[in-house]
């Protein structure tokens, strides 16, 4: 292996022994972040952190007047990588707002090109070619040398899936460019494109999701089911060999490198997750207006494959997603925008159901999305005020603000703890769940020649979930995710087969154009919760609302000023040393010991930037302006940092 050079020390100063390590950007995510921390060079732990998105993009403001459905072709392009995740969550939204939803062939159609084209192809990435790098020998060795020498002598757990005796064959394997895995990845992440892109057309920008359904054309549905299943074979060989090398991986971590706590948000879980894989036959009937589709709407997510649930300070208090939509209120006391009670009117104080927004409470009911105005100011960032275009967003739950985690984790910890059977259990799906743990088998997938003999058999994997959310435990979940989401597509694969063979390859319904309505559209995205909230006026859309998969965790401090009275004071919650919550990537961040091995003056941040990128940050790419004035250019800003899914 050529030498390769790991980058220059992020450390810009040392001043009574606090290190300012400033990280900008942090690359191999979605875009760019900037993080900076406060560390203790004796303690080797933050005295404080802040994480700054630094990009206005507008989405919310533009989408305002135009016609509903163009919210799902619009939105999409938030993001280049998870557009689907927008345009699913757009869709489902103007299901409800414009009183259709799909058939049953149109839901598990639509199930199955998001499991592709975002779940297995986006979870690939981040793991192995985002991620991987971080776990990988070029890095090990170099930083934390002692980890890498428990490496080479630590057995692999799961070596007969996936073929490698000792861990440090895996972390070889993960050097970026040469690594087998490295390479591996790029051809199966373009395999779960390609069977997305048969159902969606194009990625990753869908151009068949409708409200109401999906516009695949199915005048040859057999063949594209088969070439679709071709794929999926492969990829659940592929899922195998993933989840079983990430699993060893996060063992040894825990129990040779000190990751036991590395990255921990909150000591007692405080999760959301709406669940995924929608119930054809609960969605379908949902009903043909807003308000009895809203209605109804928690009956279908919570028999979703994957069920809903939040939990907070480790309790479980809903399953109900129209709980926590009607709940969450989105703050900007830290981020670049005008508060707007002053300049706009409520649309709305309760639900379609008639619930009062954020418990009746007058002064918070203003920052529910379907409220919300969105009014960009920018001002320079000040880390002690406003440094951040991402919203602080919290849910409100019995007269207290609570920040929450949303991701891979979540879902996987909802699973786990869930008594409820799903319809992908029902139906015959190869997963089980409760007490903790969720147990998959995945089927044989035979002669995948470039995998490892252990992948081609059946295999049972089992995960248990964490007592917390931890760097390393949330690249153990997303990779348990890989193989969940392989056996609720193979449920969803022959249920299409069902009834392509019985008739039913009708995939839509048609939409209505009501003068006024109200919609909200929630599923977990590859990063974790994605919500739209739609207000319908006169056929147009006269509010428009996005919390990407990443705005609950990148979110910056928060309540402040006024709203600092309704924060929750329970000890658990990861505070600032000002005393303010933080959201999931700064109490990651700040739950975060320097492992290097090196001189303070060198630190890289590599435990750091792990606990970011375990999250899977929705980043965009960076951008210049210019402001001008009657054609002459007064101020050019050359380093401006997009954040295209926390807006």
């Amino acid at each position: 292996m050529s030498e390769i050079f790991l980058p220059a020390s992020n450390v810009k100063g040392i001043r009574n022994g606090v290190a300012e390590l400033f990280i900008d950007p942090i690359t191999r995510i979605e875009g760019h972040l900037a993080l900076k921390a406060e560390i203790d060079v004796n303690q080797r732990k933050p005295k404080d952190t802040w994480v700054s998105a630094t990009m206005f993009r507008g989405f919310e403001v533009f989408l305002r007047g135009r016609a509903p459905e163009d919210a799902i072709a619009i939105s999409s392009r938030v993001c280049g990588v998870c557009g689907a995740s927008h345009a699913n969550a757009a869709t489902i939204a103007t299901d409800m707002a414009l009183g259709a939803v799909p058939t049953e062939l149109g839901v598990v159609l639509r199930n199955m090109a998001f499991a592709m084209t975002d779940h297995i192809y986006d979870h690939s990435i981040i793991l192995n070619l985002l991620g991987g790098p971080d776990y990988s020998e070029i890095v090990v060795k170099k930083l934390t040398p002692k980890c890498w020498e428990r490496a080479l002598e630590t057995e692999a757990k799961y070596s007969d899936i996936h073929g490698y005796r000792k861990i440090a064959d895996i972390m070889k394997d993960l050097n970026p460019i040469v690594g087998k895995i490295w390479k591996l990845t790029v051809k199966y992440q373009r395999i779960a494109r390609e069977a997305g892109v048969l159902l969606y057309g194009r990625h990753s920008h869908p151009s068949t999701l409708i409200p109401g359904g999906i516009s695949t054309d199915l005048s040859t549905a057999n063949s594209l089911l088969e070439a679709y299943t071709f794929r999926l074979v492969k990829l659940t060989a592929w899922a195998k060999f993933v989840t079983s090398f990430w699993m060893d991986l996060a063992d040894f971590y825990n129990t040779e490198c000190g990751y036991e706590k590395q990255g921990m948000t909150y000591p007692k879980p405080t999760l959301y997750s709406p669940g995924l894989m929608d119930d054809p036959e609960t969605y379908s009937a949902l009903g043909d207006n807003y308000i009895d589709i809203y209605k109804e709407f928690d009956k279908a997510a919570m028999n979703r494959g994957t069920p809903s649930g939040l939990y907070i300070a480790g309790e479980l208090v809903s399953e109900k997603p129209s709980d926590m939509q009607r709940n969450v209120v989105e703050l900007v006391d830290s981020s670049f925008y005008e508060e707007w009670k002053d300049k706009t009117s409520l649309f709305t104080k309760e639900d379609p159901a008639g619930q009062p927004l954020v418990g009746g409470n007058e002064e918070l009911m203003w920052y529910h999305p379907w409220n919300k105005t969105t009014i960009p100011k920018p001002t320079d960032i000040n880390w002690g005020n406003k440094y951040s275009w991402a919203a602080t967003v919290r849910i409100y739950w019995n007269g207290k603000l609570y920040p929450f985690e949303v991701g891979p984790i979540a879902r996987m910890f909802v699973t786990a703890h869930s008594q409820r059977r799903t319809w992908v259990e029902k139906a015959g799906g190869g997963i089980k769940h409760g007490g903790g743990k969720i147990e998959v088998t995945l089927p044989a997938s035979r002669n995948v020649d470039d995998l490892p003999k252990g992948t081609w058999e059946e295999v049972t994997l089992t995960y248990h979930a964490p007592p917390f959310s931890t760097t390393i435990e949330r690249v153990r979940a997303r990779a348990f995710a890989m193989s969940v989401d392989i056996v609720e597509t193979w449920t969803n694969v022959l249920k299409a087969l069902e009834y392509v063979s019985h008739g039913r390859s009708k995939a839509s319904r048609p939409w209505k154009t009501p003068s006024w309505s109200l919609g909200y559209g929630q599923l977990e995205a590859p990063r974790g919760n994605v919500e739209h909230w739609i207000v319908v006026k006169n056929d147009r859309i006269a509010n428009y609302q996005i919390h990407a998969p990443t705005t609950q965790n990148v979110g910056p401090k928060g309540p402040k000023g006024t709203l600092r009275k309704f924060c929750s004071n329970e000890d658990w919650i990861t505070r600032s040393p000002d005393g303010y919550c933080m959201s999931p990537f700064e109490a990651a961040a700040f739950n975060t010991v320097v492992t290097e091995e090196i001189d303070a003056t060198q630190w890289n941040g590599v435990d750091y930037v792990r606990a970011i990128r375990s999250f899977d940050p929705c980043i965009a790419c960076a951008a210049h302006i210019e402001f001008v004035k009657d054609k002459k250019t007064v101020k050019t800003v050359k380093k401006l940092l997009a954040n295209a899914c926390s807006i």
